[in-house]
């Protein structure tokens, strides 16, 4: 049998990980409750996640997809073949190889993931599919500092699909773009992925989908926090609950206590009454100039906007001034 050698180079990408026992618990004893949306993503998660992308009800995929195979060649030429292309939150690496199949003479690509399992097989696939390719995977949380591998190509391109930068609070938003803007240096590029506002119905079936996948994803959570923190979470005492804010502009996700009861994780014990809601996810949605507006005042200038026909989601082209 033939052996494929994978021209993938493997990195920490964070000095030390963050310290997830002491950032759930201080997220549990707050008021309300929260846990950040980033525990979502083990492999398991992950695997979940790839299958609310396929669903009929979860527009942003299959709709940044369009947008994609349709404006490849332009996006292309922006990011310019003498970058190195940056992938934030890679996970399967799948909408990257749109933009990849345009950019032929691209010399390196860096798949950056906290998911570390998912990566590196994500990685190990796109090296055989392109190798002429140098391919990077970091290990990384994105939102904290992380250290990159050397690269060749001296001007840099963060691709960030997904409309993920919806899940920051506008404060965290602007600090994530303002720091990403630094790790550009002058001149560098943003290409990133933002769903847009539409029809409240739209947005509530996209995350309420009809064969429980998104529940699935969100009880998830509980079920990494017993394995991973020793946590004694009861997945049939909570469900999924998630809805359009239409006066803050998001989607909000919860896991709703579905009686009075006592947790423990660890050393510590957390109490929920009945009906009281772990918030998981928000995901703010955006028009075309409320979104600018915010990148303007972190050091970007506006290159190119691309859109579907139904005006559902945007992708813009970004560069540090």
């Amino acid at each position: 049998m033939k052996t494929v050698k994978h021209n993938v180079h493997y990195h920490v990408g964070n000095k030390a990980e963050t310290d997830m026992y002491s950032e759930v618990i201080q997220g549990l004893k707050s008021s309300p409750k929260k846990v950040s949306p980033k525990y979502f993503y083990d492999k398991k998660g992950s695997e979940l996640f790839e299958e609310i992308t396929m669903l009929p009800e979860y527009y942003p995929t299959r709709t940044e997809m369009v947008i994609l195979n349709k404006y490849k060649r332009d996006m292309a030429k922006a990011v310019g073949a003498d970058s190195a292309l940056i992938e934030f939150g890679s996970g399967s690496s799948e909408k990257v190889r749109t933009l990849l199949g345009a950019m032929t003479d691209l010399k390196e690509y860096i798949a950056l993931d906290i998911s570390k399992d998912f990566l590196y097989q994500s990685a190990c696939a796109l090296s055989m599919e392109y190798p002429n390719l140098q391919v990077h995977a970091v290990s990384a949380d994105y939102t904290e500092k992380f250290e990159m591998p050397s690269l060749q190509s001296k001007r840099k391109v963060v691709f960030f699909p997904g409309s993920t930068i919806g899940n920051f609070e506008r404060r965290e938003m602007m600090q994530f773009l303002k720091k990403t803007a630094l790790f550009l240096k002058q001149g560098g590029g943003l290409l990133i992925g933002v769903d847009m506002k539409k029809d409240h119905a739209v947005l509530n079936a996209a995350y309420n989908d009809k064969k429980g996948i998104t529940r699935k994803f969100n009880l998830n959570l509980l079920n990494r926090l017993n394995r991973e923190l020793l946590a004694n979470f009861q997945l049939e005492h909570f469900s999924h609950h998630a809805f359009y804010h239409g006066e803050k502009g998001r989607i909000e996700m919860h896991l709703v206590s579905l009686k009075d009861q006592r947790i423990t994780i660890g050393n510590e014990e957390i109490t929920f009454k009945e009906g009281e809601t772990i918030h998981t996810e928000n995901s703010y949605k955006f028009t075309i100039k409320e979104f600018q507006d915010i990148v303007i005042e972190c050091g970007f200038t506006p290159k190119k906007v691309w859109c579907d026909e139904r005006k559902w989601f945007s992708m813009h082209y970004l560069e540090v001034r």
